[in-house]
């Protein structure tokens, strides 16, 4: 059947919305033998051929060649497929053409919802390539659905949405339909039918990414954020370094009277952070990992493990809420950090150990000191 019109339209579109016609032909004329054997239910399987050039589309019919026929739609007895050609045998495969009843009205609706879909898909494709380079970035949107496991953000002007799953959503916080948000955009997965953008309030990148929002010199690449630990909602600790000596690291995040370290505490809803300086000294990082606790001593005690040394009065504060600074510590510095009170007897046994060896390093040096005196 010739439908040179039919065609000449699909071109026009394809070309103006950069649809691949290759893709948009295949998915149509999947779409119209779909559309034929709904309509006809129980009719013959059909293939449709598509051919852009002719300005052609023909309706083909498969029977297959039996003794005895069960299904008139499907199948042709043996004696009639011989008179069609007489080196038929049973198990053949007949196609034939036809043209189905009614066809306008099919092709015109199957065309419509196909293009109304490939539109669909050449939007979406087209949005999350778009935002395939805003994974690890901060963004702010509005809460447009809640539902028992997700929140829904529309995400810029172009109203994508992203989602929020459970394990991103802060406990502490209350999410409201309307409420204008910012998220970090955590994963833009574009795959089909299946993209997605996941955003973020409580991924440690969120903290980064609202210092780099509130102080100059992190964008400027004065101050390096090195590392963050988070336990969302109840604290996080910033380990922070200056490549200017000049420049004082702690007090550009901090802000005159505290305005720029208040404005991220604000954002994450009264969260306390700590900023740390950043010591390429492992034992000098854990000692200020540590803060606000006062700390004595920090000693090795085996690979990537330590022993911090506090006074009996600060104790509590050096461990924390259920073990939250030290372990925060711990994460930040990536050491394992065992905590102790001075009057501990591990923190004794050490002060002993720790005496016995300035004694024997003691007499070493007598030793030596009298031998070059003789």
């Amino acid at each position: 059947m010739e439908n040179k019109e039919f065609f000449a339209a699909l071109s026009d579109l394809v070309r103006e919305k950069g649809i691949s016609e290759e893709a948009f032909l295949e998915t149509l004329k999947n779409a119209l033998a779909s559309a034929y054997k709904k309509q006809f239910d129980g009719g013959a399987e059909v293939i449709v051929d598509l051919d852009p050039e002719a300005g052609t589309i023909n309706f083909k019919a498969i029977k297959y060649v039996v003794e005895e026929v069960e299904d008139k739609d499907k199948e042709i007895s043996l004696e009639e497929a011989q008179e069609l050609d007489p080196n038929h045998v049973v198990g053949d495969t007949i196609v034939k053409s036809f043209v189905p009843k009614d066809f306008g009205r099919i092709a015109a609706q199957t065309a419509k919802q196909v293009i109304l879909q490939k539109l669909h898909e050449a939007e979406r494709d087209s949005t999350f390539s778009a935002f395939s380079d805003k994974e690890g970035e901060l963004m702010e949107g509005v809460i447009r659905k809640i539902d028992e496991r997700n929140v829904y953000v529309e995400l810029s002007e172009k109203k994508i949405e992203g989602v929020m799953p459970p394990q991103d959503r802060v406990l502490t916080e209350r999410y409201v339909v309307g409420d204008r948000i910012k998220v970090f955009v955590k994963k833009v997965r574009n795959s089909g039918k299946n993209s997605q953008i996941v955003v973020s309030r409580t991924a440690p990148g969120l903290v980064r990414k609202l210092f780099e929002e509130q102080v100059p010199e992190i964008k400027q690449g004065i101050v390096e954020i090195k590392e963050v630990a988070r336990e969302a909602g109840h604290r996080t600790k910033i380990a922070i370094a200056s490549t200017d000596p000049k420049v004082d690291a702690v007090g550009a995040c901090v802000g005159n009277r505290g305005s720029r370290v208040n404005a991220v505490v604000e954002e994450l809803g009264g969260e306390k952070i700590d900023i740390i300086l950043w010591d390429e000294n492992p034992l000098a990082f854990i000692f200020k990992a540590l803060s606000p606790a006062t700390v004595n001593s920090v000693t090795v005690r085996g690979e990537k493990s330590a022993m911090a040394i506090v006074p009996d009065d600060k104790l509590s504060l050096a461990i924390g809420r259920d073990g939250q600074n030290a372990r925060l510590a711990a994460r930040l510095t990536g050491w394992k950090i065992d905590v102790k009170s001075a009057s501990s007897p591990e923190a004794l046994a050490l002060a002993a150990e720790q005496e016995a060896e300035a004694a024997a390093e003691e007499e070493v040096e007598e030793a030596a000191e009298g031998q070059s005196e003789e």
